[in-house]
């Protein structure tokens, strides 16, 4: 009998050694999977005298554009700039940045494009930067060549021939066509959106942008 109990003891230990170490895995694994999240969330606070200003801006050329009340973190867009080197939202951390999906058959787009290097010229430098990212996703030159052929030349480069940028805004409830822009604050978080082109070279787009780099 005292050894059934010993090993019956023995068998419980055993089972209970592996359920404590399934959890501290399980937690482990949720602890490796989760950071990035629960940092950027924080980074994220809501700032109603920010918001309020903002919407006060978001006017004449820019009254489309969609203000938000609790910023989230921007969504982990992945590109590549001229060289073909992968670029992520984190290499912009630090300074505002407008992001702009944009593709040479949008005929909005194209429309928009002269403003958008029209805003870097502006204000572009180390608080701020407008990253148009190209989505085209054959004749994969042809996007270079408009931008060259249309006086564009202060903006930088981008592309995601793949569009997996603007599937990534759209799950995040951001993209539901083309153009589509999200302005970013220092910090990765969105402040404001805009389904649709702006006249972002107008001095309302400009002190919507101030507002923003302000924060």
């Amino acid at each position: 009998m005292g050894f059934q109990f010993l090993a019956s003891r023995g068998k419980v230990s055993l089972v209970l050694s592996a359920v404590l170490a399934l959890a501290v895995a399980g937690g482990l694994v949720y602890a490796l999977a989760t950071p990035n999240t629960r940092t950027e969330t924080g980074a994220c606070k809501a700032d109603a005298a920010l918001a309020a200003r903002l919407d006060e801006l978001a006017r004449g050329e820019v009254a489309a554009v969609q203000v938000e009340k609790r910023p989230k973190p921007v969504p982990a867009l992945a590109f590549k700039d001229q060289d073909g080197k992968a670029v992520t939202m984190a290499d912009f951390k630090g300074r505002t940045v407008l992001v702009n999906l944009w593709a040479t058959w949008c005929v909005p787009c194209r429309k928009e494009m002269p403003a958008l290097d029209q805003l870097q010229t502006k204000l572009g430098g180390d608080d701020f930067q407008v990253v148009a990212i190209n989505i085209d996703t054959r004749n994969l030159d042809k996007p270079k060549a408009w931008l060259t052929e249309n006086g564009i030349h202060k903006l930088g480069y981008y592309a995601d021939p793949e569009a997996k940028v603007f599937q990534a805004l759209k799950e995040a409830g951001k993209a539901f066509g083309m153009p589509t822009t999200v302005v970013v604050d220092r910090n990765g978080c969105m402040l404001a959106s805009l389904a649709g082109p702006a006249e972002w070279a107008s001095d309302d787009a400009v002190a919507l942008i101030r507002a923003a780099m302000a924060r």
